[in-house]
């Protein structure tokens, strides 16, 4: 069965979109950091395209999961940087635990060892 390159390209968006918080939280549990960067780095690692970070960032700050302050720069505006919440620390946690899960269970239908 062929697959058109147009199906492969949407199934990646939709995986992408799945995991897009938990890398983003990934991410603020090694360091605080900005959207720019944050989208810079998720461009390189997975293809993500810097229109997904915000509206995420935005969410997660309404959820609780990130705190945010604003930083003075020398060279242009300043940035706002996202740390991780006890709650945010807590749901990186938990969706660790349920990628493993859902990887493990894949893994499984597909044949694939552990």
């Amino acid at each position: 069965m062929k697959t058109s390159s147009t199906g492969s390209d949407a199934a990646q968006i939709q995986l992408k979109k799945g995991a897009l918080e938990l890398c983003v939280l990934a991410m603020l549990s090694r360091r605080e950091s900005y959207a720019y960067e944050i989208s810079s780095t998720l461009a390189d690692a997975v293809g993500m395209g810097e229109s997904t970070i915000y509206p995420l960032m935005r969410r997660m700050a309404k959820d609780g999961f990130v705190a945010s302050r604003l930083v003075e720069t020398s060279s242009g505006p300043s940035r706002k940087y996202y740390t991780l919440t006890k709650a945010g620390w807590q749901r990186l946690e938990e969706q660790k635990s349920d990628w493993r899960v859902f990887i493990a269970a894949v893994n499984g239908i597909l044949g694939e060892s552990q």
